[in-house]
């Protein structure tokens, strides 16, 4: 499940504080570097779940192309299901460019 995202970079860099008699209401302050800390919790978490799908994905490639090659050896022909589950796989990881 992905987190949403609260504040832009744009968003960021622009936010303005009301001053109080001492400066900036630290109340204020503390609430929006709170929903920053969560953007960037909720960005990590994400990174993170996306690169142990990467590395899920690059395994299951590896393997079904240990597969395909070891069938195309021991029988001569390659098993069309096979290709068409690495081409699928592959357009996944690396996008219709890849796929043209």
């Amino acid at each position: 499940m992905v987190e949403r995202i609260q504040l832009t970079s744009k968003e960021i860099l622009e936010k303005d504080f009301k001053t109080a008699i001492r400066g900036y209401n630290q109340e204020e302050v503390d609430q929006f570097l709170d929903v920053v800390i969560q953007d960037y919790e909720a960005l990590q978490n994400e990174i993170e779940r996306l690169k142990q799908e990467n590395a899920r994905l690059k395994g299951t490639q590896n393997g079904q192309t240990r597969v395909r090659q070891t069938q195309s050896a021991n029988t001569g022909h390659v098993n069309y299901d096979i290709l068409k589950r690495l081409s699928n796989l592959e357009k996944a990881v690396f996008g219709k460019k890849y796929a043209d």
